[in-house]
């Protein structure tokens, strides 16, 4: 099934910095939390496996010591964080175009005609935004796009009362 524009809400004024910014911190908050239930989930797993025999830490030393010094599942342990913080937002912005931050200051993220982004769009959108500094094109831009807009053909609006 293909997504279809949605003219209700295409066309409705962008948000500037402020409103932007202020959702972010809210979803900040937000991330932050996934990222530590991630962490906790993902040392519980290398933990499972370790005394299964799967994956060899260093013996006699702390779990997350051990697992700083060995490169590869640390490296797999840090994808794992990433991946659980990006699938939170792409999850959201492609569902409903809205995360809960977004939700209380009436943002909403959409493609120009109203169209929710796609899963890929909204993945390709997080890496784009650059952890929040592609919001500072706000600053300077008379259409009120962020660079992530720019890239994903994306704009966030606001919603009416």
């Amino acid at each position: 099934m293909t997504a279809r524009p949605n003219y209700q809400l295409a066309g409705l004024p962008r948000a500037g910095f402020l409103p932007r910014t202020a959702a972010a911190i809210y979803d900040a908050l937000l991330a932050v939390a996934i990222y530590a239930l991630a962490g906790i989930i993902g040392i519980a797993m290398i933990a499972v496996l370790n005394q299964l025999g799967w994956i060899e830490l260093a013996d006699n030393t702390e779990l997350a010591l051990a697992l700083q010094q060995t490169p590869v599942i640390h490296g797999i342990y840090q994808l794992w964080l990433l991946c659980c913080v990006v699938a939170f937002y792409s999850y959201f912005w492609s569902r409903s175009g809205q995360t809960l931050g977004m939700k209380a200051w009436r943002l909403r993220l959409q493609h120009p005609n109203g169209q929710n982004l796609s899963p890929i769009t909204a993945i390709a959108r997080c890496f784009w935004s650059l952890l929040g500094l592609g919001n500072l094109l706000l600053l300077i831009s008379a259409q009120h796009l962020a660079l992530q807009d720019r890239l994903c053909n994306s704009e966030v609006v606001r919603l009416p009362k």
